[in-house]
């Protein structure tokens, strides 16, 4: 189980971005994540017009490492961290540290 997972509301916590929020789009492999509208780079692209693909600079966001964000706690309003625990019932779950109290219900 992750601690960052596709559709979580996060805080940058570190970088050109810092302070900023948004949502996690993808979660890559090399413990990067993508986040909707943070650490957006312009790139220029070359036209294809056997693809559709018109020329220009285009704007895309880039991967951010996973160390650098933190899940939004919407009870402090700041961005916390994640431990994981098991329930009752036996289910594993991620709960906030500094409020204990659970994410996934």
């Amino acid at each position: 189980m992750q601690k960052i997972k596709k559709g979580d509301d996060v805080i940058i916590r570190a970088g050109k971005d810092k302070g900023k929020s948004g949502r996690v789009a993808k979660v890559l492999k090399d413990n990067k994540v993508l986040v909707e509208g943070i650490n957006q780079v312009k790139k220029t692209q070359k036209a294809n017009p056997n693809a559709g693909i018109t020329g220009g600079i285009i704007t895309k966001d880039m991967p951010i490492d996973i160390s650098n964000i933190g899940l939004y706690n919407p009870l402090t309003k700041k961005a916390d961290r994640i431990g994981f625990k098991f329930l009752e019932d036996g289910k594993k779950v991620r709960y906030f540290k500094s409020t204990n109290e659970v994410v996934d219900a």
